[in-house]
């Protein structure tokens, strides 16, 4: 057995190991996948299934705990991932070195040296509220590139869509007029995951994002204020915390300063005189500790004309408590609890092969067959309902909006990039059109999903069938 050192030997690594720090291109990412869709893909080739027409539905069979919806989000970097779906030279001679493929035909090699995806998908638009057991997301597509992407659309779908969710559920308890600010960098799960936070956060209905590249790339100003360090380093070394503040505002005038390091109260006394006096313009004060409620008040009544934002692990919860204790906050910067947590667990299920209706029947992981679609019953502004039924199934007890678009066709897109802004107002759309007992953060109760007739007679099928 080749040792861990033997093994990044094998010819065909060089180019593939260059990069030692594991950092991650959109040209790798399709050796971003788990082994066995390789695998799976290998052997549907050497058995002839290889071409035919598979439906792969991605869904949710339960929203994380306390949740009463999720936001749709990702679908951007899935539409970019499979137009950029491609398989280099090197990728293919680094999988042959494994060893693992050594049985695998010929023809599978040819197929991922001339890939590309021609499938058609359909989606839920970013933004949208969904709920338990709805599809996102179905492609349609030769089995083989139906199987290959499923690793990379369920890892961007599922974290943005995680992310989006917490952001609109921040957001609806904030209200319109807080300024929230994505600070969550730090404590994302790698770098990818922090740009995509970002995106989904701003997606979702907030301000700005500290994390300059996210920003830029979106055509953002990334937004921020000062640490602690640099108060205490400045004001160690030239004598006082006020000293430390001029420092500042010498390079970056009137931007907003961060004063709870030493005696926040004391902090605000001292920047009043010098605001009072038209020596100094502040664009705001940031907490970051102590008893929020009671400091911003205290803040408040000090420096009146001066937004106050608050941060420290907040979440829904603990802006929910700080509006009820009467906080004099103007905005919040949201981080370690935005952008971690219960995963929003979708799951990528095949649901139709070659015309054939398909269902897994394991216990507690029971699928609906058949190609679906989402109608949604929306009186007076509010959602009351859906049905998820078959896709082309003629509705008569269901409201007859459906929410599922084809985005791709043939492997082209068919309608254009939606901007942020736009995905914000759905969201925002989507968030109010949510009853109260959906929205509220104790025991959020979910509209119901009605299952068409039709739907419900296919599955007692399908399942005789087994």
């Amino acid at each position: 057995m080749k040792t861990t050192t033997e093994s990044l030997q094998l010819t065909g690594f060089e180019e593939i190991l260059e990069d030692q720090e594991l950092t991650v291109s959109s040209a790798d990412y399709s050796l971003l996948t788990d082994l066995y869709q390789l695998t799976m893909a290998a052997c549907y080739v050497g058995e002839g299934l290889d071409g035919r027409v598979a439906s792969f539905e991605l869904f949710a069979r339960r929203l994380p705990e306390g949740f009463g919806y999720a936001i749709a989000m990702g679908l951007a970097q899935v539409l970019d991932y499979l137009e950029k779906f491609r398989f280099s030279p090197a990728q293919i001679e680094a999988l042959q070195s494994t060893g693992i493929f050594a049985g695998a035909p010929e023809r599978f090699w040819t197929l991922l040296a001339t890939a590309r995806f021609t499938g058609d998908v359909w989606a839920v638009p970013e933004g949208t509220a969904v709920f338990a057991n709805e599809p996102l997301l179905r492609i349609e597509a030769p089995l083989w590139q139906a199987q290959l992407v499923e690793t990379y659309l369920l890892n961007a779908i599922n974290y943005q869509t995680l992310i989006a969710t917490r952001a609109a559920r921040l957001r609806d308890v904030a209200g319109p007029e807080a300024k929230l600010l994505e600070f969550g960098t730090r404590r994302a799960f790698g770098p990818q995951a922090a740009v995509w936070a970002a995106r989904a956060a701003l997606a979702a209905g907030f301000d700005g994002t500290s994390n300059v590249l996210a920003a830029l790339k979106l055509g953002r100003k990334p937004v921020g204020t000062i640490a602690h360090a640099l108060v205490m380093a400045v004001a160690a070394l030239e004598g006082s915390e006020n000293q430390a503040f001029a420092a500042f505002h010498r390079y970056f005038p009137g931007a907003p300063l961060l004063i709870d390091t030493y005696d926040t109260v004391a902090a605000a006394r001292m920047l009043a005189d010098q605001v009072n006096s038209g020596e100094m313009q502040l664009e705001g004060v940031r907490l970051d500790s102590g008893d929020l409620a009671v400091l911003s008040r205290e803040v408040r009544s000090i420096l009146p004309g001066v937004p106050i934002f608050a941060s420290g692990d907040l979440d829904d919860r603990e802006i929910a408590k700080l509006k009820s204790s009467g906080a004099c906050i103007d905005g919040y910067g949201l981080g370690t609890k935005l952008v971690s947590g219960s995963p929003v667990n979708g799951v990528y299920k095949l649901v139709e092969i070659d015309g054939i209706p398909v269902m897994k029947e394991a216990s507690g992981k029971v699928t609906y067959p058949g190609r679906k679609q989402i109608f949604r019953h929306i009186e007076n502004g509010q959602i009351l309902g859906d049905c998820l039924a078959l896709s082309g199934e003629n509705i008569k007890n269901c409201a007859s909006i459906p929410l599922m678009k084809l985005v791709v066709k043939d492997g082209k897109r068919v309608q254009n990039q939606e901007s942020l802004e736009e995905i914000a107002k759905r969201t925002a759309a989507s968030v109010a059109s949510l009853r109260p007992e959906t929205r509220q953060l104790d025991n959020p109760i979910s509209p119901q999903v009605e299952i068409s007739p039709d739907l419900q007679s296919l599955t007692q099928k399908t399942k005789k069938s087994h």
